[in-house]
């Protein structure tokens, strides 16, 4: 899983503060002129071709962060690269365009509708009649049985990671012939289009033992344009060859090699072949930009002469070479110097495609412990926050639109999507001092040092400042902390931050030396009943943190312009969500949840109300913050029962403006989604919310140019 983004659809099968009087009218009220329908801030970027201009053939190398652990999307360690595969290999009886928006899969279906609503909502699926199984197996009504059996909830012999949806099914019957599928449910379920997608064979669902193990490293049979031929766990690759029996447009490509290659080795792999299309961190996706304008930086090895060491040290600096592997000398600094230009001419190859992910970061407020306990702390970290700011630090260098996201349950582009931040209000410092202070945290109070631990501020010795000096200057791969808003830390924290930036921090988050402060005055430390309002900022260490460690230190310098101490804790990619965020071991932290078509069941984990087991521990099920309340708890359970599209969207918003109104997580920006490829790839690249269409990717036919708006012919 990684630390930016949490895959929903696979993620959420793995396992009270009410707000009253005036600004409870606002919530029930704010969704006024929200009708204008919003459309995706950015365009997905793929490089959209006819398929006649595709050729025939060739082998795509895909780069993804890990092998799956499992190629059955229903179990709990599902990842992207899980729903990658099953995007190309299974059926899915919709997918999403564009927009965001379910449409039917007309490889799979001929129409789905809800033909029935009393005395129970019916379901008629109507397959295609030439949708079969590689083993020949009509694809049909006892596949769509086996799964709903699996994924109902009943047989905890299932190893599921969750039953949404399918815990509402009554019966599932053949209809009036072979490709006719009737679904019955119990109840009303208005994110009915959310199932069966994927659908995988009886063979798989069957029973406990197939489901639990028989699709973990193998898939036997499949239904899709390709088909897993081999998982190599030696080479860290998965291997898609076209399926045969594939009755749709057949695949242009003959192989799809998912391999895996870690963030910080993906220029590399771009530039010596072993990837063709690869996520890219800014860093690297302004490194290939930078080649394909010719602007990669010239050689500083001067023919046969010999070139200073200290102009060798500079040229490496300014060109994020600066590593300790490459600090010893003369010849390890040209031969680092003369691999990141022969790399910078390979790259010349490939362009980067470039649109917002269906993903948004946000800022987590743990309310289980701590000051973020109190609501009124919560909403005063808000509303100190510049969100537009946030947004420009992150996206306008990338040449992103920088909007701030304005939902927790939507994104720009989806039918429930309105900006219902007014429920908490905007950037505005005297509000959020106000509720400080109403929450009895006062600027100039007296601080207790606890027993155990060091004092704040000038108070520490001279020697243990140095350690922390130091500590801040090492390399980030290790765990370590630094404080934001302490007396005599600016010096160390700027180089701290310095270095982060030279190895790929989002552009102008630094300002340069002697640059005015900004406007406001700063507020003295916040105390109460002798304790410091100091709030533990953990973040991810590893590669490819580094905008989440600008934007983390721009929240701590609005936090302290408040009086807020941030102490910024960075911990290893691996422990970050295991021993933290999913644990509550943070007061703020920063991570990121994808949009879903279907926010009344998939989003709904994620801010339901934690609720205390037999046992006495507390189930949070995905809300790491613990902040919910049983008001939301009820909108979304109408959302997903009512079958009025028109009053489910307006149910998801009246939840969204609760969610933001108890302060628990603050939407920031939609992620960037930057991705790295060869020029004559299309049909791929960045896909937006775009399922992507597996059979059209390919390379270019020679001498055939990308048209602006093709025909899929």
């Amino acid at each position: 899983m990684s630390h930016h983004g949490v895959g929903l659809r696979a993620v959420l099968r793995s396992a009270a503060f009410l707000t009253t009087g005036a600004l409870a009218a606002a919530l029930l009220t704010g969704c006024g002129s929200d009708d204008d329908v919003a459309k995706p801030l950015a365009a997905q970027d793929i490089d959209l071709v006819a398929r006649s201009q595709v050729a025939d053939g060739g082998t795509l190398k895909w780069a993804v962060d890990d092998l799956p652990e499992t190629l059955n999307t229903y179990q709990a360690d599902a990842d992207t690269g899980t729903t990658r595969v099953a995007q190309a290999t299974l059926p899915a009886m919709f997918r999403m365009d564009a927009t965001g928006r379910p449409v039917v899969n007309p490889a799979y279906l001929e129409s789905a509708k809800v033909i029935e609503t009393e005395p129970r909502q019916v379901v008629l699926y109507k397959l295609n009649q030439q949708a079969v199984w590689s083993d020949g197996r009509e694809i049909g009504a006892a596949d769509f049985v086996a799964q709903w059996r699996a994924l109902s909830g009943k047989d905890s012999a299932y190893w599921t990671a969750r039953n949404a949806g399918y815990d509402r099914i009554e019966k599932i019957e053949r209809g009036a012939n072979d490709l006719q599928v009737r679904v019955t449910f119990s109840r009303p379920y208005a994110d009915w289009k959310s199932l069966f997608s994927p659908l995988y064979p009886k063979d798989v669902m069957g029973t406990p033992d197939a489901f639990n193990d028989g699709a973990r490293r193998k898939l036997a049979i499949s239904a899709g344009p390709f088909k897993v031929d081999k998982v190599d766990t030696i080479a860290q690759d998965i291997v898609l060859t076209r399926n045969p029996r594939w009755w749709g447009r057949p695949a242009k490509l003959n192989q799809i090699v998912l391999h895996t290659v870690p963030h910080d080795k993906r220029v590399g792999a771009l530039a010596d072949g072993t990837a063709d299309l690869a996520d890219l961190d800014p860093a690297d996706a302004e490194r290939i930009g930078l080649a394909a304008s010719g602007k990669g930086g010239s050689s500083p090895l001067q023919g046969g002469g010999r070139t200073s060491l200290s102009t060798l040290r500079s040229w490496a600096r300014a060109h994020g070479l600066d590593s300790p592997d490459v600090k010893a000398g003369r010849t390890e600094l040209a031969k680092a110097i003369s691999d990141y230009l022969a790399q910078q001419t390979a790259l010349k190859a490939y362009g980067v495609r470039k649109s917002l992910e269906p993903a948004y970061t946000q800022l987590a407020l743990n309310g289980a412990s701590g000051p973020l306990t109190d609501e009124r702390v919560r909403r005063a970290v808000a509303r100190a926050l510049d969100r537009k700011e946030i947004a420009r630090l992150v996206l306008t260098p990338l040449g992103l639109p920088a909007v701030p996201v304005g939902s927790h349950l939507a994104l720009s582009g989806q039918p429930a999507y309105a900006d219902d931040s007014g429920a908490l209000g905007a950037q505005d410092t005297k509000a959020a001092q106000a509720l400080l202070a109403d929450a009895g945290w006062v600027a100039g109070g007296p601080v207790k040092e606890e027993k155990g631990q060091k004092a704040a501020g000038p108070e520490r010795g001279r020697e243990e400042k140095q350690e922390e000096k130091q500590e801040e200057q090492s390399d980030g791969g290790h765990d370590g902390e630094y404080i934001v808003g302490e007396d005599n830390k600016g010096d160390a924290g700027g180089k701290h931050l310095a270095e982060e930036g030279r190895h790929g921090g989002a552009a102008g988050a630094y300002a340069p030396k002697g640059t005015a402060a900004p406007a406001g005055a700063k507020a003295g430390p916040l105390a109460k009943n002798g304790k410091a309002l100091t709030l533990r900022f953990v973040l991810p260490s590893g590669p490819g943190s580094d905008t989440l460690n600008t934007v983390a230190t721009r929240i701590s310098a609005m936090l302290d312009r408040l009086g807020i101490v941030t102490t910024i804790t960075k911990v290893s990619d691996e422990s970050y969500f295991k021993d933290h965020i999913a644990a509550g071991d943070f007061d703020l932290a920063l991570y990121s949840w994808p949009s879903s078509a279907f926010p009344a069941t998939d989003a709904r984990p994620i801010y339901a109300k934690p609720l205390p087991g037999a046992d006495g521990s507390v189930n949070v099920e995905q809300n790491y913050t613990r902040v919910g309340t049983d008001q939301v708890d009820q909108l979304f359970e109408q959302a997903a029962t009512t079958l009025d599209e028109d009053e489910a969207k307006s149910l998801i918003r009246q939840a969204d403006s609760r969610i933001w109104a108890a302060a628990g997580s603050i939407p920031l920006y939609q992620r960037p989604q930057l991705v790295g490829a060869r020029k004559d790839l299309v049909n791929a690249g960045a896909f937006g919310f775009q399922t992507p269409v597996y059979e059209d990717m390919g390379f270019l036919k020679k001498g055939a140019r990308v048209s602006a708006s093709p025909s899929q012919g």
